[in-house]
């Protein structure tokens, strides 16, 4: 067989409830308790009847300025301490006694301070009774002679009620009395407890209005207690054990088929008076659990709940027998709780069980707090936040009151002494929140199909019955009086047949018989047409009646199919004002949504109108700053191509004097040449040297190139003669070949004819810079003064980690600010800029670079530095031999020098500084040594 699959239990839906949008606050009255003392110090005052006043009691502060603080709360209405018992319960317990026989549920709860008069309001004492006896008093006063037999009612132990039958209810009475084992409910005639007698006055009964007497009621109670979190049954008769006594098992709570939360296995006891009800609660009450503390003699551990449930149902047509139907049976409840009062263990001086006591009974009251404060807030706000009912016993058991099952009253009790000032604080806060949580308003029941005043009609059918039948009786005599009213007859005897006397008596007596027979019969006759035409008349009566009956019926046909219309034209109207009212919601909803569309539509107009302005001025702007820029860059590029331009020009001069010196050199060659018998030459540092360009013709800095252009050192020295190409030293032993004059003018027209192509090559480089594309960023031109001035400021950047290296060649910048680390300060007042740098060369040597920059402004009132030349300073090893070295080496072996070759001067004199064109501190950022 194939095994069905395992399925999650559905969700029992929610019973379907008719929508109520009315909605009550709960009810929150206060009443104060008159001090023990008069002399004592108090800390309420009543100003009005629904608002109080708390003075803060000498010596406690409540700011912290030290001011004394009176605040103000309101209530719906105030008690003051010459209140009576019968003024509070007329005020704040009678209208919920009053829903409660109409079907509805009602929840009142006692709340406050140890000490304060919980237990005395709720209970009282004899003479004085409290809420609870009062409650009791009323209920039994209006539904007393409608009340049915006991066990007509039956729970089923769901938080329902069945109805049985006369007969089931008295096997069912029966088999309770013979069973010793289930608890016995106290007789209303047994004796009164004496400490509960007299709670109420004769004169202070009341009774409810609007009874429906045409049902049938019956009461149950129950009594539970929850301590430290813990439902008992106050009601339970527990097997008495000397030995080991039973402790009390607690009870459990769930929910009925209408979402309802009760206590499973509680014990319900119907009663059929108010002393027998207060008596189930007394004996209750003395299971209690109670205990002596320093603020109250017999204080309160737990928190006490008193359910009373009332039962009814119809009676049926007849108006005889209590209609057999489950659905028909209304159950209705009112919760009276006594909560145990909020403590501080400091003044109670609890110990031990008493503390645990303590703190169940404040976490239990505390989440009753967190409960109503979320229910406040998601009613004032919106909002759906979930409420922790579960998380103690007392919300749990009252979730259904708070979200609508019943009104719900509040009495607040402060005790006005000053030692309870901040607690009462406290509670008068949480009473005065209480006040803002709304709870639906309950529905009416529906009301059954059934003719009212059924119930009067058969008590009046019933006596009518009894008068007729007494009526039937009196006739019945009557007639037997009648018959017995003949004259009696004579003695008949004859004892003589010639007897004369005998016979005429007797003939004379039975004439006078028959004359008043025959009279009788006249009279019957007589009184039987009277009867005759007293029943004729009836029957024309009867008939009339009929016949207006019969009218009066078709009239009420006509007015039925008149009132059949009527409502079908109701129901058509009713559901076209739904139709039209839903029609009229979706509009409305719509209009909503087109107004929020709108407005966030014009919203997003706006916005993008704004948006688009700041983007037109800021196009502006670009367009002003573009054309700014576009000028900058074309100015900047045109100086760029000046400067390189003339950079290239210098250079090609450069080269082209280099060659002149050498055609120069060449034609002093062929010249000798010539002369015969020719004398030594004559030392080259001798002779002149070319006259280079003045410090005036030299190119400005934004003219020279850059550091990516100017050619690299191993370009420079391919760019020198080699070693066969230079001219003879003085130190070489023996004096070079002498060319011949063929070799010397070919040489020379190679000459001429290399400067021609050189020449040709700067006319070509300099038309390719002017067409060459604008690649690279140019240099800002900005004025400066001549260097002669002596007015640039330079910002000397030297890290502190900088080594000395000692070389020849050391920078000296007059008129320098020095700095470890640049600052805007220190470049706001500089034009120059130059950072010491020192890095590791490819020979393992340190070596020192300057990078040099201009100081620049920029547009947002800062400075920034743009980098322009780098200047390398290296120190090589006086180990390193040079080739330079061995020949002066090699000729002081010889003899003919003694000390070295760099320490000799003409030595020293025939090498030259080669300079490359661009740079800033006279001499080139690289220097080679070249013989001359």
């Amino acid at each position: 067989m194939n095994r069905q699959a395992k399925c999650k239990t559905p969700r029992r839906p929610p019973p379907k409830k008719p929508p109520n949008s009315q909605r009550d606050p709960v009810g929150v009255y206060l009443r104060v308790r008159p001090l023990v003392a008069e002399d004592e110090e108090c800390c309420i005052e009543v100003i009005s009847s629904s608002t109080v006043q708390l003075h803060a009691p000498e010596g406690f502060k409540v700011n912290r300025n030290g001011e004394y603080k009176e605040t103000q709360y309101s209530f719906k209405k105030v008690f003051g301490v010459s209140v009576s018992q019968m003024e509070l319960f007329e005020n704040v317990a009678k209208p919920l006694v009053v829903d409660l026989i109409h079907g509805k549920n009602g929840l009142l709860f006692t709340y406050g301070v140890t000490g304060s008069g919980k237990t005395f309001t709720m209970t009282g004492s004899p003479g004085q009774g409290g809420l609870l006896p009062r409650s009791l008093d009323m209920i039994f006063n209006s539904v007393g002679p409608f009340q049915a037999k006991r066990y007509i009612f039956k729970t089923d132990d769901k938080n329902g009620m069945e109805v049985q039958s006369e007969v089931d209810a008295l096997l069912e009475r029966q088999r309770r009395e013979n069973n010793l084992t289930v608890l016995k409910t106290p007789s209303s005639r047994q004796k009164v407890d004496p400490e509960i007698g007299d709670m109420l006055k004769p004169e202070e009964t009341c009774k409810a209005d609007g009874v429906d007497e045409d049902s049938c009621y019956s009461i149950f109670v129950s009594y539970i207690e929850i301590y430290n979190n813990y439902i008992y049954d106050l009601l339970e008769e527990t097997q008495e054990d000397a030995i080991k006594p039973k402790p009390p098992q607690s009870k459990i709570l769930r929910e009925d088929q209408n979402h309802n939360m009760y206590v499973a296995g509680c014990m319900e006891v119907e009663v059929k008076s108010a002393e027998e009800a207060f008596q189930v609660f007394w004996r209750g009450q003395k299971k209690r659990k109670v205990a002596n503390t320093r603020l109250n003699r017999e204080s309160s551990r737990s928190h006490s709940v008193f359910i009373i449930k009332l039962a009814q149902a119809p009676l049926d047509a007849e108006g005889d027998n209590i209609l057999q139907d489950k659905n028909q049976v209304s159950v209705s409840q009112l919760c009276l709780v006594d909560l145990a009062g909020s403590e501080r263990t400091g003044r109670t001086g609890a110990e031990g069980t008493r503390i645990r006591e303590a703190g169940n009974i404040n976490q239990s009251l505390l989440n009753l707090r967190t409960c109503l404060e979320i229910l406040r807030e998601n009613q004032m706000y919106g909002t759906n936040k979930m409420v922790p009912y579960r998380d103690s016993k007392v919300s749990h058991l009252f979730k259904n009151y708070f979200d609508g099952e019943g009104k719900v009253r509040m009495v607040v009790c402060v005790n006005p002494k000053t030692d309870d000032y901040e607690e009462t604080l406290l509670v008068m806060r949480f009473a005065e929140m209480t006040q803002e949580v709304e709870v639906a308003r309950p529905v009416d029941r529906p009301i059954c199909g059934f003719t009212p005043g059924r119930r009067h009609r058969n008590q009046a059918f019933r006596e009518e019955i009894s008068q007729r039948v007494e009526d039937r009786g009196d006739a019945m005599s009557a007639l037997n009086g009648v018959v017995l009213s003949l004259p009696p007859l004579p003695t008949s005897e004859l004892t003589d047949p010639n007897d004369e006397l005998t016979i005429p008596r007797l003939v004379e007596a039975l004439q006078n018989r028959q004359r008043i027979r025959q009279m009788m019969i006249e009279e019957f006759n007589r009184a039987a047409s009277r009867m005759k035409s007293m029943l004729q008349e009836l029957d024309s009566n009867v008939i009339s009646k009929e016949n207006v009956i019969i009218e009066q019926n078709g009239r009420l046909a006509e007015k039925d199919k008149v009132m059949h219309s009527n409502k079908m034209e109701i129901e058509r109207l009713e559901k076209k004002t739904k139709m039209q009212e839903h029609k009229i919601d979706i509009l409305q909803k719509t209009t909503k949504i087109y107004e929020d569309d709108k407005r966030s539509l014009q919203q997003e107009v706006e916005t993008r109108g704004h948006r688009l302005q700041r983007e037109l001025s800021e196009k502006r702007r670009m367009e002003q700053r573009m054309q700014g820029m576009v000028s900058d860059t074309q100015h900047k590029w045109e100086k760029e191509c000046e400067r390189r331009v003339n950079a290239m020009q210098l250079e090609m001069q450069n080269k082209l004097w280099v060659k002149d010196e050498k055609l120069k050199q060449l034609k002093a060659i062929v010249t000798e040449s010539k002369t015969p018998g020719r004398p030594d030459p004559q030392p080259r540092q001798t002779q002149p040297l070319p006259q280079r360009p003045s410090r005036e013709e030299r190119p400005s800095r934004e003219e020279r190139p850059s550091r990516e252009e100017r050619p690299s050192r191993q370009e420079c020295r391919d760019e020198r003669p080699s070693r066969e190409e230079r001219p003879p030293s003085k130190r070489s032993a023996s004096p070079p070949p002498v060319p011949s004059l063929d070799e010397s003018c070919q040489s020379l027209d190679e000459s001429s004819q290399g400067l021609d192509e050189s020449r040709l090559n700067l006319n070509e480089s300099c038309q390719s810079i002017d067409e060459s594309p604008q690649t690279k960023t140019p240099v800002r031109p900005r004025h400066r003064r001549s260097r002669s001035a002596g007015v640039e400021k330079w910002v000397d950047h030297k890290p502190p980690s900088s080594l000395d290296l000692g070389t020849v060649l050391q920078p000296v910048i007059p008129n320098a600010i020095q700095v470890s680390a640049p600052n805007e300060k220190a470049l706001s007042k500089c034009d120059r800029y130059v950072l010491t740098h020192q890095e590791v060369a490819s020979d393992g040597e340190i070596q020192t670079k300057l990078i040099k920059g201009e100081v620049i402004k920029t547009r947002g009132g800062g400075q920034s530095v743009q980098f322009t030349d780098i200047e390398t300073l290296k120190q090589e090893l006086t180990t390193v031999s040079s080739r330079k070295r061995k020949s002066s080496e090699g000729a002081a072996s010889s003899g003919s020098q003694t000390d070295g070759a760099w320490t000799d001067v003409k030595t020293r004199c025939s090498v030259a500084l080669e300079m490359r064109a661009g740079s800033n501190m006279g001499p080139g950022v690289e220097h080679h040594g070249i013989s001359k």
